[in-house]
C-alpha cells in the first residue's frame, strides 16, 4: 500500500505542477486578451494545481513515514 501511496502522490504532484502552469498561461493570455473571464478562469486553475500538489506531497509524506 505504501508504494501505492507514494505513486498516487507523485502523480498527483506532477498533474497538480502541470495543471498550474497551464492556469497560469491562461492567466496571461486572459490579461494580454483583455479577457477578464479567461483571467479568473486560470487562477482557479492555478489554485485547483496548487491543491492538487499539495494533496500529492501529503500522501508521498504518509507513504514515506512508517504508520
Amino acid at each position: 500500500m505504501s508504494d501505492d501511496l507514494k505513486r498516487d502522490g507523485i502523480e498527483n504532484q506532477v498533474k497538480g505542477k502541470v495543471k498550474h502552469a497551464e492556469g497560469h498561461v491562461r492567466d496571461a493570455v486572459g490579461g494580454l486578451t483583455g479577457d477578464t473571464s479567461e483571467q479568473l478562469k486560470g487562477k482557479a486553475q492555478q489554485v485547483k494545481g496548487k491543491v492538487q500538489e499539495k494533496l500529492g506531497e501529503a500522501e508521498s509524506d504518509v507513504a514515506d513515514s512508517d504508520l
